[in-house]
């Protein structure tokens, strides 16, 4: 079975700290490959900053082009909103029933992920690995979990996108942070010009 790694989030824009874990996650991992699931919107958090799904598709698209262990998926855009964790592994594990698929979050989202819709059912089901965030220097195991919780030590920057976007909005320079064909795509779509924001 091929090893799938999901690695969630609305990539708004994705950058070079999203890019960092996949790759490591892909290529120094049991996994096959990544596949970069771009959410139409997350439960937890605000819609009103996002992009329209399909610019986010697609510059997380040119970000991994050259990449072949990496993929993106708009799996999402075609089911309820918000998007429920559980209902697309459910999706995934129908339409590709020859993968093995796994979760890949941050230590953040672990500590959380008993307030989860049916969490009881992704960590029965998937097993999950984690990377730390910037400053936690261990990850001590959470007992309440039974899963399969792998801990990774994937490099880490501490990058947001909401500065990313606000540094659009200010005319900063933001190369290197985000991969040039998606800084292309921004600004020929005229892209984050809108007031700044704080999510």
């Amino acid at each position: 079975m091929k090893r799938v790694g999901l690695y969630f989030g609305t990539f708004n824009p994705i950058h070079i700290g999203h890019l960092v874990i996949a790759n490591f996650m892909a290529y120094h991992t049991d996994l096959d490959e990544v596949w970069l699931v771009v959410s139409p919107q997350n439960p937890m958090k605000k819609a009103k900053s996002l992009l329209p799904d399909h610019h986010r598709l697609r510059m997380a698209q040119l970000a991994i082009k050259e990449n072949e262990r990496l993929y993106v998926s708009d799996i999402e855009f075609g089911l309820q909103k918000p998007s429920y964790t559980y209902l697309t592994l459910r999706a995934l594990k129908e339409g590709f029933a020859d993968h093995q698929f796994s979760l890949i979050m941050g230590e953040d989202n672990l500590r959380i992920l008993s307030k989860w819709k049916n969490h009881e059912e992704i960590v029965a089901n998937y097993p999950i690995k984690v990377y730390p965030r910037l400053g936690d220097e261990e990850i001590e195991p959470l007992g309440h979990f039974k899963g399969d919780i792998e801990i990774c030590k994937a490099p880490l920057m501490k990058i947001s996108s909401t500065f990313i976007r606000n540094s659009i909005r200010d005319h900063k320079d933001v190369r290197y942070l985000i991969p040039e064909p998606v800084i292309n795509y921004v600004g020929s779509n005229f892209l984050y010009e809108k007031e700044k924001d704080t999510e």
